[in-house]
């Protein structure tokens, strides 16, 4: 890693500099992670905290888990950070604070974050076409028929190019392969050599990308909400405006300079043995989870060459809530700048899809990274009005509220695993532990 990010200096010349984060200008608070000396004085209940650590606690010796972590920091400082259970069953190794989680689509909000920085930098405008800077997507077309037996199609021309901002709130009309709700575009992406999510081959995301913007689209965009691959193309779009590998980006913009220590797109010799297993259910006791159309060993083996935007990275709860503390904090930490608070407000909590995403009456909207609690959501007890949050491919959670300046982070390991509870109930004790 030393000598990628060396090369990458190297050849950016005197680029990086105009693209770091800012020396922070203002009284801000919360600017570090800090443990809190007692529940009260972050406005919480200890007694109340202890209910919820009870409470979670259960989903282990109630075998409904096989481990976690979980993270509650209020005030920016820690109120809550425990270890629940088994990071590997078949070894019996208990689970630790520090443990590192393959995050998955947790990785969708770093990367919303690395393109909002560069767009301070006036790269580009979110309503640009995607085309002007990935060619490949010049003309999109929308399929109109697929054959099966051979999966060749039909496709009428798009109404309109696709936008950065399509792109980030998933209403450009792409697709997501495997993992996409129609058998259509799982046929066409895997039949073009579409890598979805994660690898161990020696794969680019910029190969992948640009094969990804020859195939047809869902829909014409800007019509609909769709889940999407479109973060993945955005971390080929900071490669192709950065003049970086997206991995050395983020290391350098974001993950260095926030203290992140553990989190990679592949991880080193040296951290490896922290890597959490996924499990899933059999027949009472909790399995590994094998190699289906990826292997879930991918962050620690292989070629370690395919930086997914959209999917890639791994983590552990502190680095995570660290992030999110930044954007709590209107887009600062550690007495540094990396987003303007206005910007800040525009990647987390501007609503971007109208009623695209939840339709009419929904208790959620999309930003250009976050699903986001409006006030019917409130309403139905999902938290306060601007509360940001997602999830990832193997359970891990998250979310944040500026307004009562909550960050907190829940890491599981699971696949196949039906009737999983355990975010909204960390969600409802987290609120009724406040005490203020």
């Amino acid at each position: 890693m030393k000598l990628r990010l060396l090369a990458a200096f190297l050849l950016s010349g005197l680029y990086l500099p105009l693209t770091a984060q800012t020396k922070l200008t203002t009284n801000i608070p919360y600017q570090k992670l800090v443990e809190a000396k007692n529940a009260e004085a972050v406005g919480m209940s200890t007694e109340r905290l202890l209910r919820l650590d009870n409470v979670m606690k259960s989903f282990v010796t109630d075998n409904k888990l096989p481990g976690f972590t979980a993270i509650l920091i209020r005030n920016g400082q820690i109120v809550y950070h425990k270890a629940y259970g088994l990071a590997d069953v078949a070894t019996n190794r208990p689970m630790k604070q520090d443990d590192i989680f393959r995050i998955a689509s947790m990785s969708k909000a770093i990367t919303a974050t690395a393109v909002m920085m560069l767009y301070e930098e006036g790269k580009f405008g979110l309503d640009d076409p995607i085309s002007k800077y990935i060619p490949e997507f010049k003309n999109p077309t929308v399929l109109t028929s697929l054959r099966f037996s051979d999966s060749t199609y039909t496709a009428q021309p798009a109404k309109s190019e696709i936008t950065i901002r399509q792109l980030m709130s998933h209403t450009s009309g792409l697709g997501y392969g495997m993992i996409d709700g129609d058998e259509r575009f799982k046929a066409l992406y895997q039949k073009a050599g579409i890598t979805d999510l994660f690898t161990t081959e020696g794969v680019t995301i910029g190969e992948s990308v640009r094969k990804l913007a020859t195939l047809p689209l869902h829909f014409n965009p800007g019509e609909k909400y769709s889940y999407s691959e479109g973060l993945d193309v955005m971390g080929y779009f900071v490669e192709v405006v950065s003049g970086m590998p997206f991995d050395v980006f983020l290391s350098t913009h974001l993950f260095e300079p926030l203290g992140m220590k553990d989190t990679y797109f592949y991880l080193p010799e040296g951290k490896s043995d922290r890597l959490v297993t996924i499990h899933r259910p059999d027949h009472g006791q909790w399995a590994a989870f094998p190699v289906t159309f990826y292997d879930p060993d991918y962050p620690r083996k292989g070629a370690k060459q395919f930086f997914s935007g959209g999917a890639g990275l791994s983590s552990t709860a502190r680095d995570y809530a660290t992030f999110l503390q930044m954007l709590v904090n209107g887009g600062a930490y550690g007495g540094k700048r990396y987003l303007s608070r206005v910007n800040t407000e525009l990647l987390t909590v501007s609503n971007q899809t109208g009623t695209l995403f939840n339709g009419e009456g929904g208790p959620m909207y999309f930003s250009l990274g976050f699903s986001v609690v409006n006030p019917i959501g409130h309403d139905r007890g999902l938290g306060s009005v601007g509360k940001f949050n997602w999830g990832g491919y193997f359970n891990t959670n998250y979310f944040a509220d500026p307004k009562e300046k909550i960050v907190a982070v829940l890491m599981k390991q699971t696949q196949q695993l039906s009737g999983d509870t355990s975010e909204a109930t960390f969600i409802r004790m987290i609120y009724q532990a406040l005490d203020d």
